[in-house]
């Protein structure tokens, strides 16, 4: 497989009053006139500057961060409110295994990933694809980094929304999750540009195209540490590293449970 990782990480901008946050809508608009200037600094182009100009304060993207909550279920009730049952969750993993083998062999070859792990993230964030976020991803990264619960957090995820808008990785009006998580596995920007692979060959990281968010995925797991043919049951240094990708002790558990059933008790 061709592995393109854009090692484009986030350009520092000079020294510069950091653009006012605020926790309503009212100033939005002034807080994009202030941040387009930030951006310009970090290396942000006209496409890009274009997008940030049109964003729109999401409110709905403002409800969903103020109702979080955390995971607080046990896994037997995650499990079941998110899956269904293990032995169905595997079984829908194995067959999307099973309909491109090739594929999914060429992804562990080129990671040492399982493909049952990146199989079992790709459905639980997105249900395999179906479903990846209906509010558009420059509105929802650059209201919670204007936000000022986390703007220092999400701050940087706008800059880098921002530039992949320039580099023709997203589209301005792309729709994502409620916090501007994008693509078939939900990476947030900065994520996105710091480890997207381009895994078709044409030229530009889609982290909406299968392929490219897949082999992204393998790339982040095994750049945070995965060790290929290492076990990842509970407890491994493998399964630690899921906690890069979500840090809910449930979700990794049902990862690794679902997997170890494609893989046959692995």
């Amino acid at each position: 497989m061709r592995r393109l990782i854009l090692a484009l990480g986030l350009l520092a901008a000079p020294a510069a009053q950091a653009a006012t946050c605020g926790n309503d809508s009212s100033g939005f608009s002034r807080w994009k006139q202030e941040f387009a200037a930030e951006a310009s600094a970090a290396g942000v182009g006209p496409a890009g500057l274009q997008a940030l100009a049109n964003a729109q304060y999401s409110q709905s993207t403002i409800n969903a961060d103020r109702n979080q909550r955390g995971v607080r279920y046990s896994l037997d009730e995650f499990i079941r409110i998110r899956l269904g049952s293990l032995d169905s969750f595997a079984s829908t993993l194995r067959n999307a295994k099973n309909s491109n083998p090739g594929f999914y062999q060429s992804l562990e070859n080129a990671y040492g990933v399982p493909s049952s792990i990146l199989l079992a993230i790709h459905y639980m964030e997105t249900g395999g694809g179906r479903f990846m976020g209906d509010t558009p991803v420059v509105d929802s990264i650059t209201t919670v980094a204007y936000d000022c619960r986390r703007s220092g957090f999400f701050t940087p995820h706008a800059l880098a929304a921002l530039q992949m808008v320039d580099r023709g990785m997203l589209a301005p009006g792309q729709r994502g999750a409620a916090h501007g998580e994008l693509g078939h596995t939900q990476f947030l920007p900065g994520n996105a540009l710091r480890y997207g692979v381009d895994a078709n060959g044409d030229g530009r990281v889609d982290l909406y195209n299968v392929a490219d968010a897949l082999a992204s995925t393998a790339n982040y797991l095994r750049q945070k540490g995965w060790q290929p043919g290492q076990p990842y049951s509970e407890g491994t240094n493998n399964f630690r590293v899921l906690n890069e990708w979500n840090a809910a002790t449930v979700y990794q558990q049902a990862i690794a449970l679902a997997a170890a059933r494609v893989d046959g008790g692995s």
